[in-house]
């Protein structure tokens, strides 16, 4: 039938899981953005694409969250997908390109457009994490397998050229990529280049953060995020707009803040499709990698090109709870939502 919804057995049905119980007898309505805690030193991942600007840096984390933090709710049915989703359409490729193409579009990029699709409701099993060199690559290497299967499907139906970063663990002091010489230290957390995603264990902090697995997940799946920016176009298309603006100007630093702020989305998404699935993301990951969002930004790093902490734990959490890709469209936002 014309218009009728083709089944994608890749996108799972929605769930229901229970608010968890706060501690606190208030009601939280809609999303609760809490009290932020402007700290100078924690995490920082980084993104670059091979531009010849200095590399942006993801805003700072605080001290690890402690077993004390309130719970993050799961609205009904916020952590599913449909089973079913309208047939993506993509711009016609040029007659010289062959097979899945870019699309380079923001606001109006097929993947953003409807407002059931989500990532499939998976289990991912992880190692126990242990904050060593081994422990951690054997960690985030299970964890990219996890990503590859929620976002790899998902952008191959809207015909888009999907291939897994590559992933790197750098052990020295500085690592050498496509976008120069990256030294490692507390602003270096993770690093994502030209399809190349890098995880120094040195920069993590585990010494810090300690055994929050559920924290280091949600930056290395923002960092993923990136590449499905990368892969779809919308990172191409974003920076076409940088450069135009000029990458230090109000209009520039906005549209850094908007394609930093998706990638937030994006780790909602991915956390949220995959907690309680019966895997290894439990509620207590899920947990506390919703409390942490809140302590990240730029009243954090006191930089514009991120968002504030208030938006980066909004944008997050709005990934989270819908699961719905549409959700995640800050290209469409008002400025006032992306500030």
């Amino acid at each position: 039938m014309p218009g009728a919804q083709p089944d994608l057995p890749w996108l799972g049905q929605p769930h229901t899981v229970a608010a968890p119980k706060r501690r606190s007898p208030a009601a939280v309505i809609g999303v609760c953005l809490g009290a932020v805690a402007v700290l100078v030193l924690g995490l920082v991942a980084i993104v670059a694409l091979n531009r010849s600007e200095t590399p942006l840096a993801n805003p700072n984390f605080r001290d690890a969250p402690s077993s004390q933090d309130s719970p993050a709710p799961l609205p009904p049915g916020g952590a599913g997908a449909p089973a079913s989703a309208s047939n993506p359409a993509t711009e016609t490729p040029s007659p010289s390109a062959t097979g899945p193409q870019k699309v380079l579009k923001l606001a109006d990029h097929p993947i953003l457009q409807d407002p059931n699709a989500g990532l499939q409701n998976r289990v991912c099993t992880l190692p126990a994490w242990q904050s060593t060199q081994e422990g951690a690559e054997a960690f985030f290497t299970a964890a990219s397998k996890c990503l590859d299967a929620a976002w790899g499907p998902f952008l191959e139906a809207y015909h888009l050229p999907f291939t897994p970063p590559a992933l790197h663990f750098p052990t020295g002091a500085s690592f050498e990529t496509e976008c120069g010489t990256i030294q490692v230290g507390i602003a270096t957390a993770a690093y994502y280049c030209e399809n190349n995603l890098y995880v120094p264990f040195r920069g993590l902090q585990t010494d810090q953060y300690g055994n929050n697995p559920g924290v280091y997940l949600a930056l290395f799946a923002h960092e993923y995020g990136h590449h499905v920016q990368e892969v779809a176009g919308l990172m191409d298309a974003a920076w076409q707009k940088i450069y135009e603006a000029g990458q230090n100007s109000p209009a520039g630093l906005e549209m850094s803040r908007r394609k930093e702020l998706q990638a937030q989305c994006f780790s909602g998404m991915f956390l949220g499709a995959h907690v309680d699935q019966g895997g290894t993301i439990s509620r207590d990951m899920y947990n506390k990698a919703w409390n942490d969002q809140e302590t990240r930004g730029d009243n954090t790093s006191r930089s514009h090109d991120h968002g504030t902490n208030a938006h980066y734990a909004a944008w997050w959490r709005a990934g989270a709870t819908s699961n719905r890709i549409a959700d995640c469209n800050t290209f469409a936002a008002p400025s006032s939502e992306v500030s």
